[in-house]
């Protein structure tokens, strides 16, 4: 969801987060969970592409995009 909500294609994603277009498209695809360092590369590409992660609040967890000016 929030790379489709930026526009932004797997394989930017990929070079942004510097790991390689098959292992973000099995993590996509749910066919294995990435490791926690790489877990956190796409995080902070995501992150500096305009998404903010929302913490668990009872309703789950979630993104949404940045604001436009608001940093």
């Amino acid at each position: 969801m929030a790379r489709a909500g930026l526009g932004m294609r797997a394989d930017e994603l990929a070079d942004a987060a510097k790991v390689s277009r098959v292992t973000l498209s099995d993590f996509e695809a749910g066919k294995r969970s990435p490791h926690p360092r790489t877990l956190a590369a796409i995080r902070i590409a995501l992150e500096a592409a305009g998404v903010e992660f929302i913490a668990e609040n009872g309703g789950g967890a979630g993104v949404r995009l940045r604001r436009a000016g608001a940093e």
